[in-house]
């Protein structure tokens, strides 16, 4: 199984609109240490950001992070799909999600209209700070599209995205939350697909929507990323290789396997903004945040089943990759972690969460 991780920025911006008293339950929680947020390249497990989700919404009484003028009140995204799971295609139940948000939120509203063959869903925002504006239509759209997905059991590839924004430090998450074909700067930030698929069928019942709650967060901001770029398939490959028993291909050798032009291979992970050592170092980062985080392995151990030839080389990869030596990494993270016997709200804000409750 993939481990995916999720970068400090994400964190950061979950916490901004937090008491500062209510900063250290917060980050207990979640199990991510307040060391960690002043390190701008560390990245923390994708399940302790959903339970830093669910612990800022238990705070705040928000779902939406304190980012607009009116608080989404907790439950209100299991109400919403509720309102939606029986409109019988995605067209009506879209629009009816984005007549939900307009109650919920003061001051961003998505309005969907179709051009030709393309559906187009305009954010209008109107949150005055550039860092809030920026978070509250990541957050949007990771909402939406996760919900849309979920909603017909495929993933939804958005044909283009353009973010009212410049480019961010971050924009490599960004082909993983939403897709390839980015653009910044734009006058509103917009996201299309194809208008076919407003017809497609509702598949989900109230079964399976009390299934896709109890794992929210994560199950909206993860189950359905993309997974059919070159950067997947190049990863979903390379995934065979951790553990140690196989050796790394060369990016020559994966051509030959997708029968490519290594020249077209390296284009095509170019134009997806990564190449195929990224592809490569992020699958190690990732698979040895998991193992700091929830193995008990050495940091010996961990080198060898990512493929290192030697502890230092891997000490050498995690402090270019994190900003942190490993063993501060593990060691952070147990200091992070909520301590046996801390009060049971601290370590679990809600034991039914209401993102997910209904």
């Amino acid at each position: 199984m993939d481990k995916d991780t999720v970068s400090i920025y994400f964190v950061r911006a979950a916490l901004a609109h937090l008491a500062p008293e209510a900063l250290p339950a917060v980050l207990r929680a979640a199990g991510i240490p307040a060391e960690m947020l002043a390190h701008r390249q560390a990245r923390v497990p994708a399940r302790a950001f959903a339970a830093l989700w669910l612990a800022v919404a238990h705070q705040l009484d928000d779902e939406f992070f304190g980012l607009d003028a009116r608080r989404m009140k907790v439950g209100s995204f299991a109400l919403m799909c509720h309102a939606v799971l029986h409109c019988g295609t995605l067209g009506r139940a879209l629009r009816r999600c984005l007549r939900s948000f307009s109650a919920f939120l003061d001051n961003l509203h998505g309005e969907l209209a179709v051009d030709g063959d393309r559906a187009v869903i305009t954010l209008h925002n109107r949150i005055a700070d550039p860092a809030d504006r920026r978070f509250a239509e990541e957050t949007y759209l990771v909402m939406l599209h996760g919900l849309m997905c979920w909603l017909i059991g495929r993933r939804i590839q958005l044909a283009h995205i353009a973010f009212g924004h410049a480019l961010p430090e971050e924009a490599r998450e960004y082909r993983v939350m939403y897709g390839e074909d980015l653009a910044f700067g734009a006058e509103r930030t917009t996201i299309e697909f194809d208008a076919a698929l407003l017809e497609a069928p509702i598949i989900q019942t109230e079964a399976t929507l009390k299934s896709f709650l109890r794992s929210a967060p994560q199950s909206v901001f993860l189950k359905y990323k993309s997974t059919d770029s070159w950067t997947a398939r190049v990863r979903r490959r390379l995934r065979r290789c951790l553990g140690g028993q196989a050796g790394w291909p060369t990016l020559d050798d994966l051509a030959v396997e997708f029968h490519v032009a290594p020249s077209t291979l390296r284009r095509r992970l170019e134009a997806e903004g990564g190449t195929y050592q990224s592809a490569k170092d992020d699958l190690r980062r990732d698979a040895a945040i998991h193992h700091l985080c929830h193995s008990r392995l050495s940091i010996a151990e961990i080198s060898t089943l990512l493929g290192f030839q030697e502890p230092s080389a891997f000490h050498r990869a995690f402090k270019k990759w994190t900003g942190s030596q490993p063993g501060e990494y593990r060691a952070l993270r147990a200091d992070g972690m909520a301590a046996p016997g801390a009060d049971a709200t601290a370590r679990r804000p809600a034991a039914a969460p209401a993102l997910l409750s209904g």
